[in-house]
């Protein structure tokens, strides 16, 4: 009766139903179409950031192609180049000059370095670290003594360290490790790769901290490739997620993860008395005071049995070598004179440059680190005396008078405290 009354009514009912459904159905392909273009350009992205970031194929070419013509050597050489026993697995690399990749050396795992492209300025705001000179291993050239060789690197280690009474034993020391087949001497091709390698700092540190529990060791060298020691948990807190999980996870989020995917809290501890115990090492050691320069989580692991274990140690520089570097820098700001994420100075606005003081200690960053990493999930009755060392860890400052012994009390406090609590466990 009512489309008999109404005729006209009904088809503009079914028209506008008809309106509708073409408009949705225009909606969701377009939708769809958006989604489908962003995917692929995402993957794009993704794409050519891994083949920018990841050249492990052009790393290996030219260390080996230097080695088979006789101007390398190293202990790695024959392994990477020769018998093929050692090669590139997953890559890790976060910068394209800075190739890393996980390594297989027969039955051993390992982590594979390798610097890309010549950085011939230093400049504070991406790298400390020049590599090489102009022309690749050109130094020492042929004809140079083993003495002129101990000479050089006696002045290279002058300038970086600064003076030091035993400089003597740790060229003896890297003379030792550039002799990588052992035979007693160091070849041309040797003293060439160790000359490369010493222009880096994670190289040099590695050397030097040799024997303590929290550096990884070196397991070889060719050229400026090297393959150090494999940390199987390769940051403090957190889970790895595909990238394109991570593009849609809120960072507060993810902060809340991190602090999920923690290990238990008497781990926890032991693993921040690892990490106190490296800033020890490096605080005024046999060859001068190191600075942390990127104390984030991600360049701190740790193993199996929750040792703490460096996993990159490129942003530690000798004090002496980074106030050389600041001192004649040219600043508008305080912001202008900061190297890495962590190590600051002022600026002298009258004279427009940068001073040389770093304003906090490792031990205050370390501490800024460890604060909210310890006190979630701490018991209530260490939580008020924890938090209360924290904060006067994290006020230490540089200038202040009697430093050292404060940084010293507050450091071996810490350690007590929490060792006192987990020393009973079976996690110590």
């Amino acid at each position: 009766m009512a489309r008999r009354l109404f005729p006209g009514a009904w088809l503009r009912k079914r028209y506008y139903a008809q309106v509708r459904f073409s408009y949705m159905r225009m909606k969701y392909l377009f939708i769809s179409w958006l989604v489908v273009f962003i995917g692929s350009w995402i993957i794009y992205v993704q794409y050519s950031t891994y083949t920018e970031l990841c050249r492990g194929h052009d790393c290996k070419k030219i260390i080996c192609d230097k080695y088979k013509t006789g101007v390398i050597d190293g202990s790695a050489c024959s392994s990477l180049c020769a018998k093929e026993t050692l090669y590139f697995g997953k890559c890790l690399s976060t910068k394209p000059n800075n190739q890393m990749y996980l390594g297989i050396w027969g039955n051993l795992q390992g982590v594979i370095k390798c610097q890309m492209g010549e950085t011939i300025h230093l400049d504070l705001g991406t790298e400390l670290e020049p590599r090489k000179e102009i022309v690749l291993f050109d130094k020492p050239t042929r004809g140079t003594t083993v003495q002129k060789f101990k000479e050089m690197v006696y002045g290279l280690l002058k300038r970086k360290l600064g003076e030091q009474g035993n400089l003597s034993e740790l060229v003896n020391l890297i003379l030792s490790v550039a002799d990588g087949n052992k035979d007693g001497r160091v070849s041309l091709p040797e003293a060439k790769s160790a000359w490369a390698l010493l222009q880096l700092n994670e190289f040099l540190l590695m050397v030097i901290l040799q024997d303590k529990e929290h550096t990884p060791k070196l397991m070889g060298f060719c050229g400026d490739l090297y393959v150090m020691e494999r940390v199987e948990y390769t940051s403090l807190y957190g889970i790895s997620l595909p990238w394109i999980l991570e593009l849609f996870i809120p960072s507060s989020f993810r902060r809340s993860m991190d602090q999920w995917f923690t290990p238990s809290w008497p781990r926890k501890a032991k693993i921040a008395i690892g990490l106190l115990e490296f800033v020890e090492d490096i605080f005024h050691g046999p060859y001068g005071n190191f600075l942390m320069c990127d104390t984030s989580a991600k360049n701190l692991g740790y193993n199996d049995k929750y040792d703490l274990k460096m996993v990159d140690m490129r942003k530690i520089v000798p004090e002496i070598n980074l106030k050389e570097l600041l001192k004649d820098r040219h600043c508008e700001s305080d912001l202008d004179c900061v190297y890495g994420t962590d190590c600051r100075t002022l600026c002298d606005q009258s004279k427009m440059k940068c001073t040389t003081e770093i304003i906090q200690p490792n031990l205050a960053k370390v501490c800024q680190l460890l604060k909210d990493y310890l006190l979630r999930g701490a018991s209530s009755e260490i939580r008020e005396e924890l938090e209360k060392q924290l904060y006067s860890c994290i006020a230490l400052k540089v200038t202040a008078n009697q430093m050292e012994m404060e940084h010293s009390l507050i450091l071996n406090n810490l350690k007590t405290l929490l060792w006192k609590k987990i020393s009973h466990t079976n996690d110590s």
